[in-house]
């Protein structure tokens, strides 16, 4: 077998394997931070989440701490985010395609569920104290159900600095997919697609 053989063989491989260890990567330092300044006890200290303690959002609310907010966090492969539900509301179904999710239910009940690749929903009804991983990139939600008359409080650790979030209802409506293809995807007409798409804007 020739070496260009070889080496169309081994080029995919090689190719899955970069592909298959994917996540924040590694970095040659202690930290980074941004260029232009030296590093005090004030880099890594993020004051944001103060605005958590005493909040009582009529609505659900996430406050985070990731890369965006805290630079020192850049090649931590970490983050954090605390969460504020009311009664009856919900995180709606999203991703995070670079990172897990580690919920702490600190006050409350909460109703929480993914969706695996096989589309297999895991549910579970936590209690303050329980933790609930949502593995990596998979469709998930939480859920304060109406019936619960105090809110619910959680703390989520991730596994990336920038976990990102792809949240469904407003990936699906608005952005600027065209109602028919949306209509032919969810089998139902245009109207239907734009009374979603209303009742998502307000």
């Amino acid at each position: 077998m020739g070496m260009s053989r070889i080496s169309l063989i081994l080029l995919p491989l090689l190719l899955m394997l970069h592909t298959a260890r994917g996540g924040d990567p590694d970095i040659l330092t202690d930290f980074q931070l941004p260029l232009g300044g030296g590093a005090s006890g004030d880099s890594f200290t993020y004051t944001g989440l103060r605005s958590f303690i005493g909040a009582n959002p009529q609505n659900f609310t996430v406050f985070k701490a990731t890369m965006a907010e805290l630079p020192a966090l850049n090649g931590q492969s970490v983050s954090y985010a605390a969460l504020y539900y009311p009664p009856g509301t919900v995180n709606p179904p999203h991703t995070h395609p670079r990172a897990s999710e580690l919920l702490f239910l600190v006050l409350g009940s909460l109703e929480v569920g993914f969706v695996n690749t096989s589309n297999y929903l895991f549910t579970q009804t936590l209690q303050a104290g329980d933790i609930f991983v949502f593995p990596k990139g998979l469709l998930h939600y939480q859920y304060n159900a109406a019936g619960n008359k105090a809110p619910a409080i959680a703390l989520s650790a991730f596994g990336s600095a920038s976990a990102g979030t792809v949240s469904i209802p407003a990936a699906v409506f608005n952005t600027s997919i065209n109602d028919p293809i949306l209509a032919a995807s969810f089998k139902t007409d245009d109207g239907t697609i734009e009374k979603l798409k209303a009742g998502l804007s307000h």
